[in-house]
């Protein structure tokens, strides 16, 4: 798919020189895989499904699958606050299970390629490989510049059919929590993929295109070897166009 036709976004001059020096990465000729995780620390069963995220690194270094975890905040209640969890994950959750048409929303809940799988621990592998099949029916491309002052200067280009959506998160592997209360206290959990900055959605033109051109906010306390940045399109029915994912520069 040719890309890329630019959309000029004011006030956007300080970020694109943040972006001079860059890594930057191209959406190949097959659909990349997203594979939404939405757990909590306050679920006792969310562990396995934590464990099954993290074992997609290979493929995902592989370019085939973008895995993100979200966490979500309605677990919160029972003693234990996630520091990982946002609202916002709750509301994209419902959101999905809605257009996706399952009405289910709990955890763990898993959606590859924006349709829920409830089969997870038989037909993830299976799903995945079914998915890096099809051609692609977007075009990312990603460019990052260095983390400074906390702020990650991002630029996504896309290309798509028109009414899509573009998103854009910051994620971070190696992290651990000592859970003291709730459904998991006393646990040491471990998590990778989890989603630290979100943005989006991003409408597209008319014909489908975008250059946006962000800051993403990264957490004091992180390893820049451990973070990375993933976009990926949506549609209006919740199908997932496409996914790129690219670690920071040298890490």
């Amino acid at each position: 798919m040719k890309t890329l036709i630019a959309i000029s976004l004011l006030c956007l001059a300080p970020l694109s020189a943040a972006i001079a020096q860059t890594c930057s990465k191209q959406s190949p000729n097959y659909t990349v895989a997203l594979v939404e995780l939405y757990t909590s620390e306050g679920c006792s069963s969310c562990p396995p499904a934590d464990r099954a995220l993290a074992a997609l690194q290979k493929a995902a270094k592989a370019d085939l699958v973008v895995p993100l975890a979200l966490h979500v905040d309605y677990w919160d209640y029972i003693g234990w606050t996630d520091r990982f969890a946002k609202p916002g994950f709750t509301q994209r959750q419902r959101w999905q299970a809605d257009v996706s048409g399952s009405h289910a929303v709990y955890t763990p809940e898993m959606f590859v390629a924006g349709r829920e799988l409830r089969d997870w621990p038989d037909a993830l592998g299976a799903d995945i490989a079914g998915i890096n099949r099809q051609p692609p029916r977007a075009d990312i491309g990603i460019r990052l510049g260095s983390a400074n002052g906390g702020k990650l200067p991002v630029q996504v280009d896309t290309k798509a059919a028109s009414g899509a959506k573009l998103y854009i998160a910051l994620y971070e592997n190696g992290l651990s929590s000592n859970v003291g209360a709730g459904e998991n206290s006393g646990v040491v959990l471990r998590h990778d993929y989890v989603v630290r900055d979100w943005i989006g959605p991003i409408a597209l033109d008319n014909g489908g295109n975008s250059m946006a051109t962000r800051a993403l906010t990264v957490p004091p306390s992180s390893v820049s070897r451990q973070l990375g940045v993933a976009a990926f399109v949506q549609d209006n029915a919740g199908a997932i166009l496409q996914s790129l994912a690219l670690p920071l520069c040298g890490g």
